[in-house]
């Protein structure tokens, strides 16, 4: 039996942010706004959604900046976003004062302490195999906490806390906890139930060895609590070699892809009480379906009752998202960025749609995709894409401190006849100018292309030639 956490038990809690406006950060502020804590933070630049999600709440700062003076002993917590600096005025502030100071993801775990966790990590498909465990947890009337990069259809934050639940369910991310602690994000949640859905080498400006960067996830798999789950993707055989590696106390469960079959343009699985239409389909998408269903499985779901939710999930926000449609030309967006995804999800969209032709758009905006260092990677990562493009900002490049690149280096690294653009406006005009009849435009990044309006530019070529 799980109970609930200590801090959950604490009413009229005074709780401020240091960097409010971050994706993960904003939704959380909202999260105990909505549980009734009297919540404040400070930002030096907000953006939107942030910044309109927030002034809606009555939460957004009067004015940017860091400003010590709100730090006061009548707050009970300070949460410290990644955003912020070690040095910074606030955080230092709070210190002085004696204040427990938690990360974003301490905090987390401060809230589920005492529940059944599942953690879904990998290089990959997390975001996505997240949001599936919590589609189907809803469909079945299983109360549970979440924390999930992406909005979701039908959840209103993208982190949600409740004394009432038993169950958290948690996107974890291998990236730093914060300013002042090192440690991967998913270090820290210690759950119960871990799922490994891929490992393929990322963040290098912290992890500069591929080995390092594996480790991290050996770890993980180790902190989970003893006679706990780990499920992991038995054919990256990375994952493998991790699991196989793991202690001895875990129950291991590999997967590979649900069977499945395609009916008229339609992934189905294949299950024992006959054929289930999807709205998501691709190779590395059933992959994550599987890690879903196991680990619904642990949390007590029945495979039937998991069969009768997925058929309406319709994915995350950026991921493999349907921006527009005219006809024979669809547009759409994933947040894919590292090598391994681009070719996943490339040639999850060429299967889908074999008889048109696939134009590809991706940017480099990641410190590990725009170093020099590591452009190698990416050699061959579109060529499922009939015709392929690449986008980055030398402006960017010089702000991350990294060693400038060139169009050539870029053109040379993916090779094939990638054209690589460094003006976002050149690369909006050549793709209005494709044939837009009988095609598919896949634009992928984790920014957003230099200030290209995506849903505009989609609308555009569905609406204007396409048929």
């Amino acid at each position: 039996m799980y109970f609930c956490g200590s801090i959950l038990s604490k009413f009229n809690m005074r709780v401020h942010f240091i960097a409010i406006g971050g994706s993960a950060m904003h939704n959380l502020a909202l999260a105990l706004h909505e549980k009734g804590y009297s919540v404040s933070g400070s930002d030096d630049e907000i953006f939107d959604p942030a910044r309109s999600r927030l002034a809606a709440k009555g939460l957004l700062p009067e004015k940017t900046g860091w400003y010590p003076e709100k730090i006061t002993t009548e707050i009970d917590e300070v949460i410290l976003g990644m955003h912020a600096r070690a040095d910074n005025p606030e955080l230092l502030h709070a210190k002085a004062l004696g204040l427990k100071v938690y990360s974003y993801p301490e905090y987390l775990y401060e809230q589920a302490k005492g529940k059944m966790r599942i953690v879904v990590g990998g290089s990959h498909g997390k975001t996505t195999t997240t949001a599936m465990i919590m589609h189907v947890l809803r469909y079945a009337g299983v109360a549970f906490d979440y924390m999930v990069g992406a909005q979701l259809s039908g959840f209103e934050t993208m982190v949600s806390l409740s004394a009432a639940t038993k169950i958290a369910v948690f996107e974890g991310d291998e990236y730093l906890t914060s300013p002042v602690d090192p440690r991967p994000k998913f270090h820290l949640y210690r759950p119960h139930v871990g799922v490994i859905t891929g490992i393929a080498w990322d963040h290098i400006n912290v992890f500069p060895t591929w080995e390092m960067y594996v480790e991290q996830f050996a770890i993980f798999a180790d902190l989970i609590e003893d006679n706990g789950a780990l499920i992991f993707c038995r054919s990256d055989k990375t994952c493998a070699s991790v699991a196989e590696n793991a202690k001895g106390s875990l129950k291991k469960i590999g997967y590979e892809a649900h069977p499945h079959v395609n009916e008229e343009g339609v992934c189905c699985l294949a299950t024992p009480g006959g054929s289930v239409p999807l709205k998501i389909f691709g190779e590395h998408n059933l992959h994550n379906l599987n890690a879903a269903l196991l680990a619904c499985e642990q949390a007590g779901v029945a495979r039937s009752v998991f069969y009768a939710a997925i058929g309406s999930f319709a994915g995350a926000a950026r991921r493999l998202q349907l921006m527009a449609e005219a006809g024979s030309t669809s547009v759409f967006y994933d947040f894919a960025h590292s090598p391994s995804k681009l070719c996943a999800t490339t040639e999850a969209v060429k299967k889908q749609l074999p008889q048109r032709k696939l134009y590809a758009c991706m940017e480099l905006h990641t410190f590990s995709s725009l170093s020099k260092d590591f452009l190698s990677q990416y050699r061959g990562a579109m060529r499922h894409a009939d015709a392929a493009c690449v986008y980055f900002n030398p402006e960017t490049v010089r702000h991350k401190q990294l060693t400038e690149i060139s169009a050539a280096d870029v053109a040379n690294a993916f090779g094939g006849d990638v054209k690589v653009f460094t003006d976002s406006s050149a690369l909006a005009a050549a793709l209005k100018k494709l044939e837009r009849k009988q095609a598919t435009f896949l634009f992928m990044s984790s920014g957003n292309f230099g200030g290209i309006n995506v849903k505009e530019l989609a609308e555009e070529v569905c609406g204007s030639g396409g048929g």
